[in-house]
Order: C-alpha cells, then sequence, then structure tokens
C-alpha cells in the first residue's frame, strides 16, 4: 500500500504540519567523509555549500517569527564558513541551537575553535556514531574514523558536554550499518553508555535510533546488494501508525543550502518541496507553513517503522 494511503486508512484526512517549533538548517552537502549510508550522498567532492546571503534569510526569518530551535545539518556543517554568524546571532535571538555533526570534522584544519565555541553558546551537540566499537566504525567510516571520534568526544566531556549537570547536552544518533532495522533504543543506549565509558571513559546523555532512509547513497546500496524491495517490505510490515503525531516533519520546516523549503531532510534529497507554500526562505510565511500538507513518498515509511523518527 503507497504510504499517502497507508496514513489515511488509519486517521482523516493527509499528513499536515501541527506548527513549526523547529527551523531545519543544511548548510551544504560538503563533509570529510562519506558514509556509506549517507542519505545525501554526502562527501568532500559536494560543492554546495549555502551562502551569506541565504544565511542571512534564515536570520531574517528567525528575527520576524518565534521558531524556539534552530536545528543546523549537512554534509558537515562545520564547513560552512558562515557557521558562526548562523550560530551566534541565533543564540543572541534567544533560540536553541542544535548542531549535528560527526566528530572527525573537529580534527579538520581551521576547526579547532568549535568545542569552546559550542560551550560558549550552549550550542546542543548531536552526535553520529555508528557503534561503539573501532572495527564497526571504522567499516562504515574510513580507517581511523573511531579513534579520531574518540578523540573528539573526549575534548567534549571535558568542556561538560554529557556530564548531566552542565546542561551541555551531547547526544547520540544510531542508523543501522545495513539492510535492517535498529534494535529496541532505550537498550542500545544503555549497551552505548555501558560499553563507550567501560572502554574510554565516555558519556552522553541520550542516544536516538533511525532505521536508515532508502534514498541516496544507501538506496544505491540497496540496488546493488538487491535489497531495495527486501527492505521497503520491512519497512512497510513494521509501519507503526503511533508514530504519526510525533513525525519530525510535522513539527518542522527544512531549509537546504540553495534556500529552498522542505518538509525534512530527507524530502530534500528527492526534490519534493514543502506544498501549496513559498518556496524559498526569502518568501518564508509562517501562516501556510504552518499548516501545510506534508509531501511524501514511499521513503516516509523509514520514519514510522517500529520506534520511528520521531
Amino acid at each position: 500500500m503507497k504510504f499517502a494511503e497507508r496514513v489515511q486508512f488509519v486517521r482523516p484526512g493527509p499528513l499536515t504540519a501541527a506548527g513549526i517549533e523547529i527551523l531545519q538548517v543544511n548548510l551544504g552537502y560538503r563533509c570529510n567523509m562519506a558514509c556509506k549510508h549517507c542519505h545525501i550522498a554526502g562527501g568532500p567532492s559536494r560543492n554546495e555549500m549555502m551562502s551569506l546571503d541565504t544565511v542571512e534569510a534564515v536570520l531574517a526569518t528567525l528575527h520576524a517569527h518565534e521558531i524556539p530551535t534552530v536545528d543546523i545539518t549537512g554534509g558537515a556543517p562545520e564547513l560552512n564558513p558562515h557557521l558562526d554568524r548562523l550560530v551566534s546571532e541565533s543564540r543572541r535571538m534567544g533560540r536553541h541551537v542544535v548542531i549535528r555533526t560527526n566528530l572527525t570534522i573537529l580534527f579538520e584544519e581551521g576547526m579547532e575553535h568549535l568545542p569552546d565555541f559550542y560551550r560558549k553558546h550552549s550550542v546542543e551537540l548531536i552526535v553520529s556514531l555508528p557503534y561503539y566499537t573501532e572495527i564497526e566504525v571504522d567499516r562504515v567510516r574510513g580507517e581511523g574514523a573511531f579513534m579520531k571520534s574518540v578523540a573528539a568526544f573526549r575534548r567534549l566531556n571535558a568542556l561538560g558536554y554529557g556530564d548531566g549537570v552542565s546542561g551541555r547536552t551531547l547526544n547520540l544518533v544510531y542508523n543501522p550499518p545495513g539492510a535492517f532495522l535498529a534494535p529496541d533504543q532505550k537498550s542500545l543506549e544503555q549497551d552505548f553508555k555501558t560499553e563507550l565509558n567501560k572502554r574510554y571513559g565516555l558519556r552522553f546523555d541520550h542516544l536516538y535510533t533511525f532505521a536508515n532512509a532508502p534514498i541516496g547513497r544507501f538506496r544505491e546500496f540497496l540496488v546493488r546488494s538487491r535489497n531495495l524491495e527486501g527492505y521497503m517490505e520491512k519497512l512497510s510490515s513494521a509501519f507503526n501508525p503511533q508514530t504519526l503525531d510525533g513525525l519530525m516533519c510535522r513539527h518542522l520546516i527544512s531549509v537546504d543550502w540553495n534556500g529552498l523549503l522542505y518538509d525534512c531532510d530527507f524530502n530534500q534529497v528527492l526534490g519534493l518541496h514543502a506544498g501549496g507554500s513559498p518556496r524559498h526562505i526569502a518568501d518564508f510565511d509562517y501562516g501556510l507553513l504552518s499548516g501545510r500538507t506534508i509531501s511524501v513518498a514511499e521513503h516516509c515509511y523509514s520514519c514510522t517503522a517500529g520506534q520511528g523518527s520521531t
């Protein structure tokens, strides 16, 4: 059954937004790594990067509307030279700022100041980490990636991140390394906490599990391995209607590197613009966007499978 039909089978009408609590800003697809499961196929060869003019348009939108949280992502958002301005001005306006990071980026040239910068502005960090063992992480991200992540993790811990006391939040994100669904989030979080602390003395606040969306580089893997049909069946079979109210797309609007508006970061990849509303951040209309109909397709099953992506 098509995802849109599945939604209307369990609730009246299409999926719609329930306000805008988060402005998600994708600063570009360039990244220092090329992870096998990356839905935007980010990597060192990507040139898409948000300009200063578009960053200013994002800030103008935040100034005009009471959107409480700014969620900054990429690629590696740290590679955008305008990150510091976006963060500092968003914090000056009293917005909560979240940055999604792969940790290894903190060892790139010119990034040495970022841990202290994040602490100064009370930035919440969401760290992607494939697993708590070296062999698994390096298999996904390349040789040496895990130990770089551990070193960056330790530096952030030394600044108070993840201690549960200072208010400097450090959360982890886990994506399965293959064509299967993530295990129970609560149990996996405890495993990560126990193993990372026992092996390396690391600490963090929470872990979130997400199913991989069958798009971008992960879809290419599914096609090559002849797992696409089977994976889609797994996602569809695991559809959980109780996830619909909390879906991220219902509570945020996503801005791509070029300033175009989408319901989520996944829809960016597929070119599914936020429907029935202005298409660019410069024409932002809070009234229209906060009640819009969500653009959906079959990849949306990844956010409603099992525990869901809420």
